[in-house]
């Protein structure tokens, strides 16, 4: 985003002094107005109910345009990638701002599948919870509780900490998830298998038993993949506009 060479200018009817603004244009989209300093030159808030009019946020990872149907990601559109890569490969892409070359993309796989596990007492952790408690409140609570048992990645102004955060938050969510839903639903936790796929081991993790072996159904693994393609946006969407949760991992 680089400052525009024009201003905005804001006049007033009840004859309060007029008030310039910088313009600023990113490298896609319309022009934003900054109007950061608005209330402390004009006593005064901007009112957009759903930021209908707002950016929220400076993003290099994912533009939006909604009554356009556009949606990229570090400047690939989304359906370039949903047929060619997978789920992986878009975490890689967001993470590095490129895709990755074949070499890349095996490591970063390995990488992630090899970090599917999570410690042993995470399953204490989670009995503290009811039965019946909803599933997010749970899910929130085991992701918070990383940072208690990772606590070595946690200095969010160390690049290499932050790396080190996102590839465990990427393998390990799965797992979580999966121990949430097994929770609730009574049944024995199951074990990532480091030989399945990302969505496969989640599929597995999820609806798998001790007592049978679990066929990945890979039609349902596909849809799975492509399907969070749309979560990652949402995602950066909500985190912009909110501050309330922020987890400690």
């Amino acid at each position: 985003m680089k400052l525009a060479d024009n201003k905005a200018t804001l006049s007033f009817s009840n004859g309060s002094p007029s008030i310039e603004m910088p313009v600023y244009s990113g490298n896609i989209g319309p022009d934003v107005i900054d109007i950061r300093k608005l209330y402390g030159q004009s006593g005064m808030f901007t009112y957009d109910p759903g930021f209908l009019s707002t950016a929220s946020c400076q993003s290099a990872i994912t533009y939006i345009d909604g009554d356009k149907g556009e949606l990229l990601y570090r400047g690939y559109p989304i359906e370039q990638l949903a047929t060619q890569c997978d789920y992986l490969d878009s975490c890689y892409l967001l993470l590095n701002g490129e895709l990755p070359d074949p070499t890349q993309r095996s490591d970063f796989h390995k990488l992630v599948i090899n970090h599917t596990m999570v410690h042993e007492q995470m399953q204490f952790f989670l009995r503290g919870f009811r039965r019946d408690a909803h599933p997010m409140a749970v899910l929130t609570g085991l992701v918070g509780a990383l940072s208690a048992f990772y606590h070595d990645s946690t200095d969010i102004n160390n690049p290499e900490h932050r790396k080190v955060a996102a590839i465990r938050l990427i393998a390990k969510m799965p797992t979580l998830v999966a121990m949430a839903y097994k929770y609730g639903v009574g049944q024995p936790f199951m074990y990532p298998q480091n030989d399945l796929s990302y969505a496969g081991n989640f599929l597995r993790m999820m609806f798998g038993t001790p007592c049978a072996e679990y066929k990945v159904n890979r039609n349902v693994a596909l849809t799975l993949n492509l399907d969070g393609y749309g979560k990652v946006s949402e995602n950066v969407k909500a985190s912009a506009a909110t501050l309330g949760m922020r987890y400690s991992f």
